[in-house]
């Protein structure tokens, strides 16, 4: 293994996410020198595939709203997304120290040039919150790897980080892989933790929450708990490992790009479109945002509820449709992960107006059966007989017709609440069982210092994003990404006065 030779620089962040890079930027705002460790060959993370919500409070689109809000009422409206038994796990304390923030990282995200439509509500929340980025959340990245690139930061992608080093107790650096080449990368201030997630490691998934949950997919398969293994190794605290964001269903992606990622996201586009949206008609940005609903949000659970069945490749019932997560953890464990929502004539009329709706971007658009037909053709599809629905998606015709009667039962599956029937079906999917995001993350403090298991700081290591979360529950919309933002933005505020 050999050294960089670049002993002297200040910071080392590993991952080029959403939280790494507005780390990096930070830094480098401050005169630090930087290194980014990303293990992919792009960056982007989580936040790169994400619609691009960002939930703030005391914002200054929520006063030209004439909105008055504060980060106390927030963090108690926050409080109300999750399970009871969830929010009573979480940190409070520290999630409304961010929420205090969140308002001035989106200021700093204007100086480069971003630009929001919004706020809009989002109940349980007392006043509108939700500001979304435009186009998407591509733009986050664009945006950040282009401040901090021409600040002097250096990136380094298909980097895989290995493992920490240390010296007399301290966080001296780590060993990385870059491109099948072993070495050292030390720093004098600190590394940071901003790796994302672990939803697609199924052997974290198993190890806190349970075996069952292993076959459930993360929604980023690139998310793999590298940070929260390298603050772990070093004696680093974890926090609500067990609590997750799923599973739950999701359409597959499209077989092309979608048309969000068509959209140019570069600083110059973005601040454009900025400048142009208030004379853009409100019936075109109801339309793209319903393009985005349809490609990233979930199946309303109601859709089940209301009597429409899940059925695998063989044509057949396979669960419970009305228990979660039995029904999330079935379809993970279906040939291919796969499976299809069928709709009578009944629940198709049902779903196909106020206030009845396939998905949602609560208080923002819905979109219904038509919308789905319409928009997305690879995953919904309609015919006034099953025979030819099962032939377009290559099922077995007569399995279908004898499920969607109730008149073929599978041993362990409760009979149907009522047979399907009608002239004309609906069929959505495949659908796939995901985990969105984690909730576990290193304890710190509110300076992102990971704290050992008796609270103890350990020296040089710092973790922000979903690597530090400190055991906030940030269930709402558009909060994972404001606490990446912000976590990544006053780490640096933090690493440019810590002089060693």
């Amino acid at each position: 293994m050999h050294p960089s030779g670049a002993d002297n620089r200040d910071v080392i962040i590993v991952g080029g996410g959403g939280s790494g890079l507005a780390a990096g930027v930070s830094c480098v705002e401050r005169g630090l020198s930087v290194l980014l460790l990303e293990k992919q060959p792009q960056l982007g993370g989580t936040t790169g595939i994400a619609v691009g919500s960002f939930t703030a409070s005391g914002t200054r689109y929520q006063r030209r709203s004439n909105i008055n809000d504060n980060a106390f009422d927030h963090n108690e409206d926050a409080g109300r997304f999750a399970r009871p038994e969830d929010e009573a796990a979480g940190n409070r304390e520290l999630r409304e120290f961010f929420l205090g923030h969140a308002g001035g990282t989106l200021d700093w995200l204007e100086t480069m040039g971003l630009r929001f439509h919004g706020p809009s509500p989002e109940p349980p929340n007392r006043v509108p919150r939700m500001h979304n980025v435009i186009p998407n959340a591509r733009a986050y990245i664009a945006a950040l790897q282009l401040r901090f690139v021409r600040l002097g930061g250096l990136i380094v992608t298909n980097a895989s980080v290995q493992g920490l080093l240390r010296a007399d107790g301290k966080v001296t650096g780590v060993t990385v892989d870059v491109n099948g080449t072993q070495r050292m990368e030390k720093c004098r201030r600190g590394v940071v933790l901003a790796a994302g997630d672990y939803a697609g490691n199924a052997q974290m998934i198993a190890e806190h929450k349970g075996d069952v949950f292993a076959a459930v997919e993360g929604i980023n398969p690139n998310a793999t708990g590298d940070g929260h293994r390298f603050a772990a190794s070093v004696g680093g605290q974890l926090r609500n490992m067990a609590i997750t964001y799923g599973p739950e269903f999701r359409f597959v992606p499209p077989p092309e790009k979608p048309f969000s990622q068509l959209v140019p996201s570069s600083p110059a586009a973005v601040k454009l479109m900025g400048t142009l949206l208030p004379l853009v008609p409100k019936f075109l940005i109801n339309a793209f945002i319903k393009r985005l609903l349809v490609t990233w949000q979930h199946p309303e659970d109601a859709l089940l509820e209301d009597g429409a069945i899940l059925i695998n490749r063989h044509g057949r019932r396979f669960c419970d449709e009305l228990t979660s997560p039995n029904r999330e953890i079935a379809v993970a464990n279906q040939p291919d992960k796969v499976a299809w929502i069928l709709l009578d004539e009944t629940i198709i009329k049902r779903y196909s107006q106020w206030p009845h709706f396939i998905s949602t971007a609560p208080e923002i658009a819905y979109a219904y059966v038509n919308d789905y037909l319409r928009l997305r053709p690879d995953v919904a599809i309609q015919s006034h007989s099953l025979e030819q629905l099962a032939a377009r998606r290559n099922l077995p015709a007569a399995e279908l017709v004898a499920t969607a009667g109730g008149t073929r039962n599978v041993d362990g599956v409760p009979k149907m609440q009522s047979s399907l029937a009608g002239n004309r079906w609906v069929l959505l999917g495949p659908v796939k069982s995901y985990f969105t995001t984690t909730e576990g993350g290193a304890v710190i403090d509110t300076s992102f210092r990971v704290l050992d298991r008796n609270g103890e700081i350990i020296s040089g290591l710092y973790a922000i994003g979903q690597n530090g979360l400190g055991g906030q529950i940030l269930w709402s919309h558009g909060l994972h990404i404001a606490w990446a933002i912000t976590s990544g933005r006053l780490v640096g505020e933090v690493l440019a006065e810590n002089n060693p």
